[in-house]
Parts: structure tokens; sequence; C-alpha cells
């Protein structure tokens, strides 16, 4: 009895077990506080994610807004409009006519270049060119998704100008994007008033979305 009793004894005064010092066997006040910080920093970085992604979706990065292309020539639309006062329909000739505007054709340039300028190095791609009959590669400035149908020659019918989509032109020496051209500035210019100041025709079928995606 003396034994079991000083055994009975020493058990009770035995430290417990660490996993019973939280009560019910659950993490400890230092752990749960981890915990939260563990979370609170994946929601940060969630949130830091999201951001980032927002940013780099409106940046120029993507959008390539302001940013000039490389050209086959650096075609100066400055020099071409606001200088020399040419008629944007001399080089885009089928702007009024048909969905695209068209670009200029190699005897379009040589009209003027086959004298002017002729031997400057910037010109030697256009020489090329007209001696092998092959068009030159333009980059495109402004590009659309293959499902987007946008025809210039009813939106000139319309009153629309040039600059509405494409900024004043006649400024850029480099010709770059001046807008974004996402669907929503799309649809806002669909609702709002024609540019002649009445309110646009049929506005529930120009915001209809077989209107511009066939």
């Amino acid at each position: 009895m003396a034994g079991l009793t000083g055994c009975t004894t020493m058990s009770e005064k035995s430290p417990r077990s660490p996993s019973s010092r939280s009560g019910d066997g659950g993490f400890g006040p230092r752990t749960t506080q981890g915990v939260r910080l563990a979370l609170l920093g994946v929601v940060l970085a969630a949130g830091a994610a999201g951001v980032s992604t927002f940013a780099y979706f409106q940046s120029p990065y993507w959008n390539r807004v302001g940013v000039a292309s490389s050209q086959p020539i650096p075609f100066s639309h400055r020099h071409h409009v606001s200088e020399v006062h040419l008629d944007c329909r001399f080089c885009h000739a089928t702007a009024e006519t048909s969905p695209a505007a068209g670009m200029p054709s190699v005897t379009t340039c040589l009209t003027c270049h086959s004298q002017l300028f002729a031997r400057e190095a910037m010109f030697i791609p256009l020489q090329q060119s007209a001696r092998t009959r092959t068009p030159l590669l333009w980059a495109k400035v402004n590009t659309l998704p293959d499902h987007v149908i946008f025809d210039h020659s009813i939106h000139l019918a319309r009153g629309l100008a040039c600059a509405a989509c494409h900024g004043d032109v006649g400024s850029m020496a480099l010709t770059a994007k001046a807008r974004a051209l996402t669907m929503r500035q799309c649809l806002d210019c669909h609702r709002s008033s024609s540019p002649s100041g009445h309110t646009a025709p049929g506005t529930n079928l120009l915001t209809n979305c077989s209107t511009c995606h066939h």
C-alpha cells in the first residue's frame, strides 16, 4: 500500500504533457497568432497581385497606348499632315468607301519621293519595294480582335472625326496608339449624342452585340 501510495503521489506531481497545456489538445496562443499572421500575409499578397494585374492591363506594356510601333520607314504624320497639309485620304484612300481605311501603295509614296529625298537611307525600303514589286509591311498601330467588326466608312459618314479614335495624329512624329479602344469606349460613344449634337439614332441597335460582333 505504501508503495502504491508513493506511486500515486509521484504521478500527481508529475508535469502535464505539452498537448494538455492548451486545455483540449488545440493550438496554443503562439501557434494561433502565427496562423493568423500567415493568413493575413496570404490576403495581402493576393490583394497586391490583383492590383498589380489590374495596373499591368491598364499600362502601355499591355495596351500599347502612347508607344510608337517600329515601321519599315519612319513616316511622320506631323510632317505630312501639319506641315505639308496632305489630306488623310491621299494615303488612306478607301476610308470613306470601305470598312478598312487602306494603306498607301508604293506608287502613292513615289508620287513625291521618286524625287524628294530619294537618296536618303530611310527610303531604301521604299526603293526595294518598288524594284521587287512587293508591298511594304507596315505594322498595325490599332488592332482589334478578330470577332470585332469595325467599318471606317460608316463612322465617317456619321460625322465621326478620325481623331476620336486615333487621337491628334497630325501632331505625331511617329504614329502611336492614342486610345485603348476597349468595348466600354465604343459603347460609351454609341450611347452618347452623335457628332452633330443630335441623339444617336437607333441606340438600341448600336448597343446590340451583333452590331459589332459577328
